[in-house]
């Protein structure tokens, strides 16, 4: 699979990251390194202690990256998590859909980096 493949596969914006990365070789660097990132597990795990903080850390980072590696769909969920924690600083019903709609885009997104050639 190609970086361009990658992307279409991810619901992803290729043409927004390359205008930023440049080259394929620097887009592949980066998204490899996704897959070695803390955020999602920190995220999982904080939800699971009921840490609404670190929970709230660890989906605004993983917003951040996604919005630098233009993964469009981890970006958008990502972000609406971390702003319904930085609102209420509690686990409720809107978060725990969010947080499903994060693990269902994240698996995506992560199962699509795997299959890079």
């Amino acid at each position: 699979m190609t970086v361009k493949q990658c992307y279409e596969a991810m619901e992803a914006n290729y043409e927004e990251v390359e205008s930023r990365l440049r080259t394929e070789e620097r887009i592949k660097k980066f998204l490899l390194k996704v897959l070695n990132d803390k955020s999602y597990d920190l995220l999982c795990t904080s939800i699971e202690q009921n840490n609404m903080e670190e929970a709230f850390r660890a989906a605004h980072t993983l917003k951040g990256i996604s919005q630098n590696l233009s993964l469009t769909i981890l970006y958008q969920s990502a972000g609406n998590l971390s702003d319904i924690l930085r609102e209420s600083q509690q686990y409720n019903e809107a978060a725990a859909e969010l947080f499903e709609q994060v693990k269902k885009d994240y698996e995506k997104v992560t199962e699509a980096i795997k299959k890079l050639s």
